[in-house]
């Protein structure tokens, strides 16, 4: 028999609302969740790893709708693995792309904290302004 979990096992389990796990269920994201006679759940450990996925998803900032999409194919079987894993692919690059943004906004906080621990060190940010120019870290041929 297949150990089951209650919405509120999972929730805690996972560290996430009651209330969003039945609006995830309200939008159909879980194919095969079991269901009392009372619409009391019962999530299987498939249905909480396709919770990890859907928060995964949410994460690489796929809209709720493009969930969907993914959740439609899922339910389709072996004949969308294709699809899913081309959607995979996509959501891959474009995050790539997002943590490569994100480490050159990294990089000019790093560059300003140095910036502005050597200003104090010298009581005040003339030398500095020459000194370290931010082009060091974030070079003009990147303006787009």
């Amino acid at each position: 028999m297949t150990k089951t979990y209650t919405i509120g096992q999972v929730a805690k389990n996972l560290g996430i609302p009651s209330s969003t796990l039945r609006y995830y269920d309200k939008l159909n994201l879980f194919p095969k969740l079991q269901k009392s006679g009372s619409g009391i759940r019962y999530f299987t450990s498939e249905d909480v790893d396709t919770i990890r996925v859907i928060e995964c998803l949410k994460k690489a900032n796929l809209s709720i709708k493009e969930i969907q999409y993914f959740t439609k194919f899922v339910a389709e079987g072996d004949a969308s693995i294709p699809q899913r894993r081309q959607l995979f692919y996509k959501v891959r690059q474009n995050f790539i792309e997002e943590l490569h943004q994100m480490q050159q906004t990294l990089d000019v906080l790093d560059f300003k904290c140095r910036y502005y621990d050597q200003a104090i060190e010298d009581g005040t940010e003339k030398h500095v302004q020459k000194s370290m120019p931010l082009s060091e870290v974030l070079p003009e041929s990147s303006i787009k």
